[in-house]
């Protein structure tokens, strides 16, 4: 299939974005996470589009995308601002599905979650990837009106098991580090960016291929931590979906424990959970299953969903696959 490479003009970058797929076919739009860069996206492309227009684009900072000169520039409200871009851009006034994975997620909540998208995106797919706002809610036993009653802290408690918010923070070391002045950088430049495909295949039994752009992709990128986790955990938002939301919910995952997709009605109404049997990096172990999922997510939705109910997609939980 023929991959055509565009220039999109957003503001004060201009991204990169690759689209293939029949022209009039359903788009869908992947947007990749941290220290990817569009690259990561391309053996679960190779399964959707012969189907779908598959659009894909290298994040700002990433890839063969612009960065922009400050921190403030990779704050979510921006990432929203460039996804509306590439969808202008390639879709027109046509609604598509979104996918996301790992920081490709997160800031793909923005836009779910924002009413200024409402009717433009017709479902979600969030790998490996919760929403901050969400997160940081739970974290601080938040509802809409302020603090949580302790009936509702108790109702949420029984959907994630226990000690779960003391696996998760574990798991997060490396926003912590992130976060640390010069160091990161640092480690980055010392090696870390050569010895990446090195560390994906001890830990997650993947072959990827060199990305030349690797040490650029982790240092632009550590501004995406910088710019929000902190602003977030402070002062969380209430952030209701709009669209139809599904999670696949690699169970091994070492970063994003599955319990941060869990106990989520209030923000999305109901939705699908689908745990596999996989570890971080799934979007490159097991494509197959990824492009499986998001599929038949899509014709789901594919005729169009009521936008006034945001709970339109069942929760089905399964554990052998997608």
């Amino acid at each position: 299939m023929i991959r055509d490479t565009l220039s999109v003009d957003a503001g004060d970058v201009r991204l990169a974005v690759y689209v293939s797929g029949p022209r009039d076919a359903t788009p869908i739009v992947l947007v990749h996470g941290y220290p990817d860069s569009a690259t990561v996206w391309e053996a679960v492309r190779a399964q959707l589009d012969a189907r779908y227009r598959v659009i894909a684009y290298d994040v700002r900072g990433a890839g063969a995308s612009g960065a922009p000169a400050g921190r403030s520039a990779y704050r979510l409200e921006r990432l929203a601002a460039d996804l509306a871009a590439v969808a202008d851009a390639t879709c027109g006034k046509r609604p598509f599905h979104l996918v996301g994975h790992d920081w490709g997620s997160i800031q793909s909540w923005e836009a779910v979650t924002d009413p200024a998208f409402k009717g433009r995106i017709a479902s979600y797919t969030s790998i490996s990837g919760p929403c901050l706002d969400h997160a940081a809610a739970e974290l601080r036993g938040q509802t809409e009106g302020g603090s949580a009653t302790p009936g509702e802290t108790a109702k949420r408690s029984r959907s994630r098991p226990f000690g779960s918010s003391l696996r998760q923070m574990l798991k997060s070391w490396y926003i912590v580090f992130f976060h640390l002045p010069w160091l990161p950088e640092f480690v980055w430049r010392a090696g870390g960016a050569r010895l990446w495909p090195l560390w994906l295949r001890l830990t997650e039994r993947v072959r990827p291929a060199r990305d030349p752009d690797q040490l650029r992709n982790a240092i632009n990128g550590l501004n995406l931590y910088r710019a929000n986790f902190i602003r977030t955990l402070r002062r969380p938002r209430a952030r209701h979906a709009h669209a139809p939301v599904q999670f696949i919910v690699p169970l091994r995952d070492r970063y994003v424990g599955p319990e941060l997709s869990l106990g989520l009605e209030r923000w999305l109404g109901t939705y699908r959970r689908t745990e596999v049997d996989a570890s971080h990096w799934v979007v490159l172990r097991d494509p197959e299953r990824v492009a499986a999922g998001i599929a038949e997510f899509v014709e789901q939705h594919a005729s169009g969903y009521d936008d006034t109910d945001p709970g339109a997609a069942p929760v089905t939980p399964r554990a052998a696959g997608v």
